[in-house]
């Protein structure tokens, strides 16, 4: 989605907005959610942009766009309460996400979000080494040239009530059964994406 635009792109029907693949029945909407993108992203391989999805009402979305429903492939019997994720416009290549997620407006259609998002991230072991005084270009640096560097792809979600959802997966472990998913993984980020839903 751009900084201009304010509806979802029904465009992208390459998105996970499908009946889910393969992915396991979830506890919760969003959780089933957040699988469904990770497998999408697992689906285009590593060293990827990130991605933004707006996620709908899958009943709502039937009832309201039937024709964009079917081309989605969504099953007329899609669970109570189910999410579909709809991908959206690049996220600008250069930009800070933060500067970007400040740039976002979503229609009241719209429940959630999501960011699909890859990171080099330090063990909690390695972490003490951390030298002070480093800027943010530093660290990024430092850590890139550490031995323990561990490259992840992260996708965060959040819906307007304040619930949230993160799936995470080791590019070393890719595989679905190594994902972790957790509501407080990568909580900067929730925050960033809760704020695209404030007034």
């Amino acid at each position: 989605m751009s900084s201009t635009s304010s509806t979802p792109d029904p465009s992208l029907p390459s998105g996970p907005g499908g009946p889910g693949g393969d992915v396991p029945m979830a506890a919760s909407p969003l959780t089933r959610a957040v699988l469904e993108i990770d497998q999408y992203a697992s689906g285009l391989g590593w060293d990827q942009p990130a991605r933004l999805f707006a996620l709908v009402d899958t009943a709502k979305l039937r009832a309201q766009e039937p024709g964009l429903a079917d081309q989605l492939g969504l099953a007329e019997s899609a669970q109570a309460g189910s999410l579909t994720p709809i991908e959206q416009d690049e996220v600008p290549a250069g930009t800070a996400l933060d500067k970007f997620l400040g740039t976002i407006a979503w229609p009241d259609a719209v429940t959630g979000c999501a960011l699909t998002v890859e990171r080099l991230m330090l063990p909690p072991s390695a972490e003490g080494t951390v030298p002070n005084g480093m800027n943010e270009k530093q660290l990024a640096k430092w850590v890139a040239a550490h031995p323990d560097r561990q490259e992840v792809r992260m996708t965060v979600a959040v819906l307007r009530d304040g619930a949230r959802e993160t799936a995470v997966r080791l590019r070393e472990k890719d595989s679905p059964t190594e994902v972790l998913t957790g509501p407080d993984l990568v909580p900067g980020l929730a925050e960033a994406l809760a704020a695209t839903f404030e007034d």
